[in-house]
């Protein structure tokens, strides 16, 4: 069994989200005694507990324990048991609730009781290199992805096979319902270019042409990208001196396997070299960065840096006064020229730590550039 980083409270309730089968539910399963554990998944539960919320409360009452653990699964598919979930917080001898979630946007949407902080946010993301150990394959995790599932399946066959059933029965039938039923067809030619898309600056008005939408429309798809947790916009950092700077951000999908899966790759394989294994390196060191970030609870805000003339660094992490500037590339010994970005930015901005995050083997310095192993990079967050 892999053991998973995140540590979900004893005393506290929560609010866990994550994308779908990343692995919510068997965290909960493997690591609590739920006294009631509602899946909204299933038809019934969700005609059930849609139609009469306060049924929760005869429910928690009978189960006649103090303070109680209940969880409950995909609680934005009845975000009308919230109200319910609140007043029960309230009373005597409250139960505990862990409340899962994979879309943030109906909770939002339908203007959900959101416990006004009375329950801790976590989020789940797919398995880390720590979490993997000696299992841990980077090229696998470049082409398939970090999901549980396909993680831990050995036939890459059979992983390229669960990666398409992913992307067309969850992202392409379940997240483009929440598109505006007229323009489903335009959606689904969005989400396709979003995947070629990945890791690049955003230009609403060029896919607003190819979409055959307006670019207003496909900043909403985007968002729905970003509610329901597969993927998010990284802005350019804010505090530069340049007038020039590039002002779009760029968007990436929350795993490999889904960006190779939309982009009908998975077969293909990655040559080390190339320019689709350079992005695929550099989306991977993103992700990681982001996930143990978000386990070890570190306050770095994430960014990128690009200028019009096109001096870029792929990430800027700042926390209070003090910023990385991270360039990312796949090769184990960089070319100075590579990191014409990094110099451009050293020279306008305080920077605490020049770094270039690599495959190399082991760490050097130059022109007051650190380079690292990606490990090492991972083990200093």
């Amino acid at each position: 069994m892999i053991k998973r980083s995140l540590r979900l409270p004893a005393k506290y309730s929560v609010f866990l989200f994550g994308p779908r089968q990343v692995g919510k539910t068997h965290l909960i399963r493997q690591t609590t005694s739920p006294d009631l554990y509602i899946d909204l998944l299933l038809h019934e539960n969700f005609l059930r507990y849609g139609q009469t919320p306060e049924i929760l409360r005869k429910e928690v009452a009978a189960i006649g324990t103090k303070q109680p653990l209940v969880v409950i699964d995909e609680i934005q598919r009845c975000p009308e048991l919230l109200n319910t979930v609140h007043s029960l917080m309230e009373s005597d001898q409250a139960p505990r609730f862990i409340l899962t979630g994979s879309s943030a946007r109906k909770l939002k949407r339908k203007g959900a009781n959101l416990l006004a902080g009375r329950a801790i946010t976590m989020r789940l993301h797919p398995f880390t290199h720590e979490e993997l150990g000696q299992s841990f394959s980077l090229e696998d995790s470049l082409r398939f992805g970090d999901l549980p599932k396909i993680s831990l399946e050995k036939n890459p066959q059979d992983k390229a096979r669960l990666l398409r059933s992913y992307v067309e029965t969850y992202l392409k039938e379940e997240i483009q319902q929440e598109a505006i039923t007229r323009h489903v067809l335009a959606f689904a030619h969005f989400l396709d270019l979003a995947a070629f898309e990945n890791g690049h600056v955003i230009h609403f008005s060029n896919l607003s042409r190819e979409v055959g939408v307006d670019a207003k429309t496909i900043r909403s798809y985007f968002q729905i990208l970003e509610d329901t947790l597969v993927g998010f916009l990284l802005q350019p950092y804010v505090k530069s001196i340049r007038s020039k700077l590039v002002k779009h951000p760029k968007f990436y999908f929350f795993d490999r396997g889904v960006v190779s899966a939309l982009q009908k790759t998975l077969f293909q394989g990655l040559v080390a070299g190339s320019p689709p294994y350079g992005d695929a390196f550099e989306h991977w060191v993103l992700l990681e960065t982001r996930r143990i970030l978000d386990y070890r609870e570190r306050e770095y805000g994430c960014a990128f840096f690009r200028t019009a003339d096109g001096a870029e660094v792929d990430l800027i992490l700042s926390s209070g006064e003090e910023v990385w500037a991270v360039e990312i590339k796949a090769g184990s010994q960089p070319r100075p020229s590579e990191l014409a970005g990094l110099r451009s930015f050293r020279k306008d901005h305080k920077v605490d730590r020049s770094l270039c995050v690599c495959q190399t083997p082991r760490r050097y310095a130059e022109e007051g550039i650190q380079f690292l192993p990606w490990r090492e990079f991972m083990q200093s967050l």
